[in-house]
């Protein structure tokens, strides 16, 4: 199947992709930490997360301004307001930053604001958007689409870098299966076979892929065994009160027990946190 991706595949590059957003490098031993609400909601709720998460061992704030949302009733985020917070707030904590990007024309002013584009899963395969960040060589985080299979997830990965950018992180964020008690089902053999698959770096989200809370530690730990490059968790400072995925989303002292948890696991897999 690799002849499909041509650029992504590991025939084309043998050894492993690493990736730089700011001060951090995925692909690397250390096991790169992703930690913040899932969508801004004011500039305390932000300030206080990300204070938090980077004191427990976060190496970059993830934080949306723009949410995707399945209903039109619900908070779809403060946008550019947003982002002129995420830049703030990353500048003055000093922690490198991704944010989602929803369509072309928000390209340019989430580029501006952050680190590192995030398309999300329902933008997978959205062919123009994948080639329009490919375009502007920002680092890109791809979400698998939600019913999508491992070819089509790294085929949408071979669009952003046959439009010129080699700086493409996966996520795995779960898949759409039978199951209706977790939201969606997080695909651990995703993990080693994109690895023998492909030189680039993949990393997980539990929160997305599993929708509650109580289960997030334990498929962290698990997606680390794994061999996951990175963790991409949900943290708000009152989940029950939050305006997107409180279900999912840690408290800062979760995270903390989260981290410390998954530190032992990390070192089992010649790996660091």
């Amino acid at each position: 199947m690799s002849h499909l991706f041509k650029l992504a595949s590991r025939e084309s590059k043998h050894q492993n992709s690493e990736i730089q957003v700011g001060s951090v490098i995925f692909g690397k031993a250390k096991v790169v930490i992703i930690a913040g609400p899932c969508a801004i909601e004011s500039r305390d709720q932000l300030f206080e997360v990300a204070k938090k998460v980077k004191l427990a061992g976060a190496t970059m704030l993830r934080a949306g301004a723009f949410k995707p949302r399945t209903s039109p009733y619900t908070f779809a985020g403060l946008g550019i307001e947003g982002l002129k917070m995420l830049k703030e707030i990353s500048e003055e904590i000093e922690i490198p930053t991704v944010t989602e990007v929803l369509d072309i024309h928000s390209i340019e002013e989430c580029g501006e604001f952050s680190d590192m584009l995030q398309i999300g899963s329902r933008n997978m395969q959205n062919v123009n958007l994948l080639k329009a960040v490919g375009r502007s060589k920002k680092p890109v985080l791809l979400k698998r689409g939600m019913s999508s299979t491992i070819t089509e997830f790294l085929l949408a990965a071979e669009y952003i870098l046959a439009s010129g950018n080699p700086n493409v992180v996966l996520c795995e964020r779960g898949i759409r299966t039978f199951e209706t008690e977790t939201r969606n089902t997080l695909s651990l053999s995703a993990i080693p076979l994109v690895k023998e698959l492909s030189h680039l770096p993949i990393i997980i989200d539990p929160s997305h892929a599993t929708g509650r809370s109580s289960l997030v530690i334990s498929m962290t730990k698990a997606g680390i065994a794994a061999g996951s490059d990175g963790i991409m968790i949900d943290v708000h400072p009152n989940p029950n009160a939050a305006l997107c995925d409180g279900k999912q989303a840690l408290t800062p002292a979760q995270f903390i027990e989260l981290v410390d948890e998954c530190r032992p696991i990390a070192k089992a897999v010649d790996r660091s946190l």
